[in-house]
């Protein structure tokens, strides 16, 4: 018989709930870190977009696709990122991603189009508090300020060198979605540049 597939997070060997446990109530901090855990994430591609096109995948999806650094997000937890003229990141609940995957294929079957589970390969961190947009400044070229990257934008950029996908999800908090393989490089490095304005590690963000 063949091994169960046991799923782990890409900082499970930090063991981020233990310590989130053992973070004192009584300190407050500027910012708030945390992994959120095996979301789903499907890419799409579409190619010579039409309004016909439009219309099958806001039908399957629920909802428009977004222009380029734009977001929407619907209540059963999907989001749509707009990453390019022709590129979407759908980010869905753990266990979600397939069927959606699936709907997508079927809806664009005769289209020139790429639908492609990806969500084995990446890792969302959530970086939030006061101080989180003057932690993602020390390391990533765009501007930070809060009257220009505002909350629904998202955009492709590096931080500390590593190419990811930055997304506002509210006026203090960032979601921060990066190729696993550099998650515990991109963690450490948040948790040093956040350090002056005080840490608190969050389990299980949401």
């Amino acid at each position: 018989m063949a091994d169960t597939y046991l799923r782990q997070t890409a900082l499970a060997h930090l063991h981020l709930d233990a310590r989130a446990a053992n973070e004192p109530e009584d300190i407050t901090t500027g910012v708030q870190i945390g992994e959120r855990p095996l979301l789903g994430m499907i890419n799409l591609r579409i190619r010579n977009l039409n309004s016909a096109l439009r219309s099958a995948v806001k039908k399957t999806l629920g909802a428009a696709l977004p222009g380029v650094n734009e977001t929407f997000g619907k209540p059963d937890g999907v989001h749509v990122l707009g990453l390019g003229p022709d590129e979407w990141l759908i980010i869905t609940p753990p266990g979600a991603d397939a069927k959606l995957h699936t709907y997508l294929n079927k809806t664009l079957s005769e289209a020139h189009t790429a639908v492609t589970l990806i969500g084995e390969s990446m890792t969302v961190i959530r970086l939030a508090g006061s101080h989180a947009h003057q932690v993602l400044a020390k390391g990533c070229p765009l501007d930070m300020h809060r009257r220009v990257f505002k909350p629904g934008q998202c955009a492709q950029t590096i931080l500390a060198r590593a190419d990811m996908v930055i997304h506002k999800t509210a006026e203090e908090a960032y979601d921060i979605i990066v190729l696993r393989s550099y998650t515990e490089y991109v963690w450490t490095w948040l948790e040093d540049a956040a350090r002056e304005y005080g840490i608190r590690v969050i389990a299980g963000f949401k």
